[in-house]
């Protein structure tokens, strides 16, 4: 699977034909099936851009006439004059209250449609595999959606409002220069457009890739300053703030560079772009007043031409940002839509059922599997828990104990055999209903950056308060909970560091009692607990266990030691199965590590009493 930055490269490496392809792909947010409301509200917006555009063409001629009038021979009309005058003042205020009214109508439309598509992304990236979410960089994800929503709307407006309507007056334009003028004029202004625009596109082409040079890396210095963030402890553990800053600012110096020669182009596209308006006013002005020394033309044309040609300019003198925003929105949308396309690894069969316990087994089946193709962790494993058991599973690190949980949570699915959940293989039924039935207390447990409550509460959907504290109280952690300043509403810290390791795994461990699954996984749930409060935990997941079947997951094998089985595991096989007390009869693996930490516990008391 490639990695996050190869999609990435590749989508907005993209021509012509990718960028209508997310167009296309954009336009069901934007015309919604089943949303009348917003279809209306499109068509209104459209309404008042026609409107505002109507007025912003007749504007030019109560201005030339009113010049006109001024200028003729004989008594001035004064209040023909005064009337065109006011006529255009109430123009221009009509098109401000026009394309107001167009923002207000629109609004909704254009962030409902960026609202639908962020929250599509939001829960793709939830339904991504556990191993995308171990290869990711935060950092650069959140940019990739903060930039896509900022320029989405951006792009929709100037796409629908900015070039839509300049098309329309550039045609209204030359048909009334034709009608007036002749064709010179229009021959003219037809040169000086699509010169500017193929200029204008030509250099922000240029700047396109400038652009995406430095989102690049801004990216990766957003990536390294969140990482570092999220890392703050062990920079500090090994003294590397230093190595961080200069790390950072490595990063953020090449960005800057890009960022210098990113507007140093836009500098030089302006300059160009002056250059080719002002000849072209230059010259119908010029143009214009040859006329008026003919006799052909009136003081009111040379208004009127030079009016028109602002108006028209006006917004092409924008072409270039306009331009230069649609494309970098379709870069950035693509970048979005890169996440919705990024291939789920686990999927729901198509209509596969929900998961049903009356009896809650699970079974393991020479199940084969690893991270990698090249390297092996489970070797036909093969293992049953019985309904209302308790199994346990030791050894020595990277036996592959904490994988046998990932497959179980089907985070991922075996190579070969199949796991079943009361006879069912879980790969047949919904991912939602399977977790639904299993609690988990990891050894390292992860808090949200919200309250106690929300965190004990995050276990069930809408518990009572009575609920939350008594599984805070099964916990062990209702005291230490009462002792703090505001109890249960204390903020516990981004990732829960406010809280010592033994805090946040009695939380962990509260939150899965209120979910009350009939199936419990407890892996290392006490390794960060001091040798009282591990008894205290050890007696009351004793206790919620009964009538559930838990599978416990052991270091520290006098935690385990009354489980009705213990499977010890080896690179991956499982080579000793029983009782603890057959297996110290057995005088194997079990053996030799369960004598090793009462060797090792008996020098600590030692030490401890010295």
């Amino acid at each position: 699977m490639r990695d996050f930055g190869d999609r990435t490269g590749t989508k907005t490496a993209s021509g012509d034909s990718a960028d209508w392809a997310t167009m296309r792909r954009f336009l069901p947010y934007l015309w919604p099936k089943g949303r009348p409301e917003l279809k209306r509200r499109i068509l209104g917006a459209g309404v008042f851009v026609l409107l505002a555009k109507a007025v912003v063409l007749a504007l030019p001629f109560a201005y030339a006439r009113a010049v006109d009038t001024m200028s003729a021979d004989g008594d001035p009309a004064v209040w023909l004059a005064m009337a065109l005058v006011i006529a255009y003042a109430a123009g221009r205020f009509g098109t401000v209250l026009f394309d107001q009214l167009r923002n207000i109508t629109f609004n909704r439309v254009g962030q409902d449609a960026v609202f639908g598509l962020t929250e599509d992304v939001f829960a793709r990236l939830h339904s991504l595999s556990l191993r995308f979410h171990l290869a990711r960089r935060t950092g650069e994800i959140t940019r990739v959606v903060e930039r896509g929503t900022k320029s989405i709307s951006s792009m929709l407006y100037f796409l629908l409002f900015n070039i839509a309507p300049t098309a329309i007056e550039l045609v209204v334009v030359s048909v009334i220069f034709w009608t007036i003028f002749g064709w010179e004029l229009v021959a003219a202004v037809a040169v000086t457009v699509v010169s500017f625009i193929w200029i204008t596109q030509a250099i922000t082409e240029w700047r396109v890739k400038l652009r995406k040079e430095m989102n690049d890396l801004d990216g990766q210095a957003m990536a390294r300053a969140v990482d570092s963030l999220l890392n703050y402890e062990t920079v500090k553990y090994f003294g590397a703030e230093t190595r961080e800053r200069r790390r950072y600012a490595r990063s953020a110096g090449q960005c800057a560079e890009a960022a210098i020669k990113t507007e140093n182009s836009l500098g030089l596209l302006n300059i160009v772009q002056s250059v080719i308006l002002n000849l072209m006013m230059g010259g119908a002005m010029a143009w214009t007043v040859w006329g008026w020394s003919q006799g052909n033309l009136t003081p009111g044309d040379l208004v009127l031409v030079n009016t028109y040609l602002m108006q028209l300019f006006r917004p092409l003198d924008m072409l270039g940002w306009v331009y230069r925003t649609i494309r970098q929105g379709l870069i950035d949308m693509a970048d979005m839509f890169g996440l919705l396309d990024t291939p789920v690894e686990v999927e729901d069969k198509p209509g596969a059922p929900a998961l049903v316990v009356r009896r809650p087994s699970v079974t393991f089946e020479n199940v084969h599997f690893g991270y990698d193709r090249e390297r092996e962790i489970l070797h036909g494993l093969s293992f049953e828990a019985p309904a209302g058991s308790t199994v346990a599973l030791v050894g020595p690190s990277g036996a592959g104990k904490s994988t046998i949980g990932r497959l179980l949570f089907r985070f991922y699915d075996p190579w070969e055999g199949r796991i079943c959940v009361d006879g069912q293989d879980i790969s047949e039924v919904t991912q939602e209903s399977l977790r639904r039935q299993i609690g988990i207390v990891p050894q390292d447990s992860v808090l949200f950056n919200d309250t106690v409550r929300y965190n004990i509460a995050y276990g069930r959907d809408d518990p009572s308060d009575e609920q939350v504290r008594q599984a805070a109280e099964d916990a062990a952690i209702l005291p230490f909970i009462r002792q703090l300043p505001h109890g249960f509403d204390t903020e516990v810290g981004e990732r829960g560091l406010k809280l010592s390791g033994g805090e946040k795994q009695r939380v962990a461990i509260a939150r899965t009692l209120l979910k009350d699954p009939p199936i419990l996984l407890l892996d290392e749930a006490t390794s960060a607990l001091d040798s009282r409060t591990e008894q205290d935990i050890l007696a009351t997941l004793k206790r919620v266990a009964s009538g559930r079947t838990t599978i416990a997951i052991a270091h520290r094998l006098s935690t385990i030691a009354d489980a009705d089985l213990i499977n010890v595991m080896e690179a991956g096989r499982i080579v000793e199965q029983g009782s603890h007390a057959e297996l110290l009869r057995h005088d194997g693996l079990y053996a030799e590590m369960w004598n090793r930490q009462q060797s090792e516990d008996s020098d600590e008391a030692r030490e401890a009493a010295e």
